[in-house]
């Protein structure tokens, strides 16, 4: 696969101020193992093998176990997923397909239970970076074979 676009050498002001963006909010307190979840959960939902094999690879690294990593696609059948995690896949879910799914006051209450005002924004701006990513990682047909990938 030879990416399309290097989107960095395109337009490398953009790309240089998205990748800040994004790694503020993933460094804006959430706990990490759950920030993995939701891009990959997101990233299932778009399917996007790039963000795919990074994310699941990273959950590795961040302590989580290949049951639960394998149970995402499934998280409202799999007992593994906590209250917390629950609601933040939820929602994930919800606005990642949120044409079809819209974000209906249920979900949203689920997710009011376990996180605080603060945390629901910098969560739902997780849930937007990832979405990004997968968009430009398979708009420009891009895989990253670093994250412990063997052909």
């Amino acid at each position: 696969m030879t990416t399309r676009v290097n989107y960095f050498a395109a337009a490398p002001e953009l790309m240089k101020a998205w990748f800040a963006f994004s790694t503020q909010v993933a460094q804006s307190g959430l706990e990490k193992p759950l920030l993995e979840l939701v891009k990959i959960r997101a990233s299932q939902i778009n399917g996007c093998a790039n963000c795919l094999n990074m994310h699941t690879y990273e959950a590795r690294q961040a302590g989580e176990t290949e049951q639960r990593i394998a149970l995402i696609a499934a998280w409202q059948d799999a007992p593994v997923f906590s209250p917390r995690e629950r609601a933040a896949l939820d929602w994930t879910d919800h606005l990642t397909q949120i044409a079809t799914r819209r974000a209906p006051a249920d979900v949203y209450a689920a997710l009011a239970a376990q996180f605080s005002k603060e945390e629901q924004v910098k969560l739902t701006m997780a849930i937007s970076v990832i979405n990004t990513w997968n968009r430009i990682a398979i708009g420009f047909d891009m895989f990253d074979p670093s994250y412990g990938w063997k052909a």
